[in-house]
């Protein structure tokens, strides 16, 4: 049973239609990716799963649940986490303070601790951090943080943007370590990146996205040699 729905969801930025008619799902425990050129629609499919724009018709289904018309902080509220491209910290906030704005659905201060240890165990540079204004960080630490911020919230699902943009190779790698382990802790992953060889290493399986279209889905092993995929997405 899929965690995850999305059923022919067409998105416009006013006369402009950005998605076309968009279908696929997501079952729980996967890594799914989502790829495709700059442009292609990737981050405004998020945003519509995760409250921030309105279809104009489809159904997103979220733990059987229809979501579609649902304001995202309520969505949060369900188990659904973003991470939105370009991290978006709160810069004047401390690293910690901007964990703690990741909990704001929560109640249980005992579970909120909880969660703020297990964040410092996947990112421990946040812990030596946690006083210093989220401004000061170096962009790598900043998406550790929108990450961490994230998990905050106990996530079921989380939905990640671009994460390895801008960041140096050593920590794309460390960035995607921690994606793996998060998944290995029942987080369910939903990725959008640039990076298509990254993303298909770590996935279960991958959609194509062309202009608003799916143009291509399956298993990401099967997808990384594909001669299309290959040819557009992977340099080769």
């Amino acid at each position: 049973m899929a965690m995850l729905e999305v059923k022919d969801i067409k998105v416009y930025y006013g006369m402009i239609q950005a998605i076309k008619g968009v279908s696929f799902e997501v079952n729980k425990g996967e890594i799914i990716a989502l790829i495709g050129a700059n442009g292609a629609g990737k981050t405004t499919i998020l945003q519509a799963v995760t409250g921030l724009l309105k279809p104009k018709s489809g159904k997103i289904i979220f733990e059987d649940k229809d979501i579609t018309k649902t304001p995202g902080y309520k969505i949060v509220s369900m188990g659904m986490a973003h991470v939105p491209e370009g991290r978006r910290v709160f810069a004047n906030l401390s690293v910690l303070d901007n964990l703690k704005m990741g909990a704001y659905t929560r109640k249980d201060k005992n579970e909120i601790k909880e969660s703020l240890e297990m964040v410092y165990t996947h990112f421990p540079r946040l812990k030596e951090r946690s006083i210093q204004s989220a401004g000061t960080l170096s962009g790598g630490e900043q998406q550790m943080l929108a990450m961490g911020r994230a998990l905050m919230s106990r996530p079921r699902i989380i939905l990640m943007d671009e994460p390895s943009m801008g960041l140096s190779p050593i920590l794309v790698n460390e960035i995607f370590e921690i994606i793996k382990a998060v998944s290995k802790e029942g987080v369910t992953v939903l990725l959008v990146e640039q990076n298509a060889k990254k993303a298909l290493e770590i996935a279960d399986r991958a959609y194509v996205l062309e202009t608003g279209n799916i143009s291509l889905s399956g298993n990401a092993k099967d997808l990384i040699n594909d001669d299309k995929v290959k040819k557009a997405y992977l340099g080769e």
